[in-house]
């Protein structure tokens, strides 16, 4: 998969450039399915913010972008079904948008639901997260992201002895996100520092501005604000 890691969603020039050099072509001529699971897990998030993701009424930066076409990939929904149903609605997409919410209850869904195993097969498709949405492809998140919402599900579906914060570590570097939010005063980079000193690998600190693109193991920072490399 080509990946599009952001803390925010696209929302600006930059990344929406950078989205599209991902697609190889334009926004309007992409399709793309949503995957909102991850707010089931988190204490802040409500039906109405699920709505406001998935309908794009909102200033969501994600499907409100103008895509050919945006559905709906429910991850809890994937386990009733057999593959061969849903399998096909890869093929014809381009796109996963990723929301954010609980990293960790986001990991255990793409793995129960079977869609992690399978994303691989995948080369072409882009993966463009927010927030946790980002971070669940990283090693780990910190404890300070772990939320009540994914409590019972901290062990990993591969290694039960592993850290409660352990994500899919398909990328070799963590995020601190929302770097500054206004809405989010301890999100400092002061803050972030800290949190790195429990992180055992590469990390960034991104505000909403910002994002990392990652192609064949390569990284590329993209920012209209404050990217921060750690360490």
């Amino acid at each position: 998969m080509k990946l599009l890691l952001t803390s925010g969603g696209v929302t600006n020039g930059s990344i929406r450039t950078g989205l599209e050099n991902l697609l190889g072509k334009t926004i309007s001529e992409s399709s793309a399915l949503c995957i909102p699971t991850a707010q089931y897990g988190h204490p802040w998030c409500t039906p109405k913010t699920m709505w406001n993701f998935v309908s794009g009424q909102e200033a969501t930066h994600m499907t409100g972008l103008g895509w050919s076409s945006v559905g709906l990939l429910e991850l809890l929904a994937l386990p009733t079904m057999n593959k061969s149903r849903w399998l096909p609605w890869l093929d014809a997409t381009d796109v996963l948008l990723v929301d954010g919410g609980d990293a960790v209850y986001l990991r255990h869904w793409l793995h129960a639901s079977g869609l992690w195993e399978e994303l691989l097969n995948f080369p072409d498709l882009v993966w463009v997260g927010v927030s946790a949405g980002s971070m669940v492809l990283t090693p780990r998140i910190g404890r300070e992201f772990v939320t009540s919402g994914s409590k019972g599900l901290e062990a990993s579906v591969e290694d039960p002895s592993a850290p409660a914060d352990q994500t899919l570590g398909l990328v070799n570097f963590s995020l601190f996100p929302h770097l500054n939010h206004p809405d989010m005063p301890t999100n400092t980079l002061d803050a972030a520092q800290k949190w790195f000193q429990q992180i055992d690998n590469d990390a960034y600190a991104l505000d909403d501005q910002s994002a990392v693109s990652v192609v064949n193991g390569e990284r590329t920072v993209i920012s209209e604000g404050t990217c921060i490399q750690l360490g």
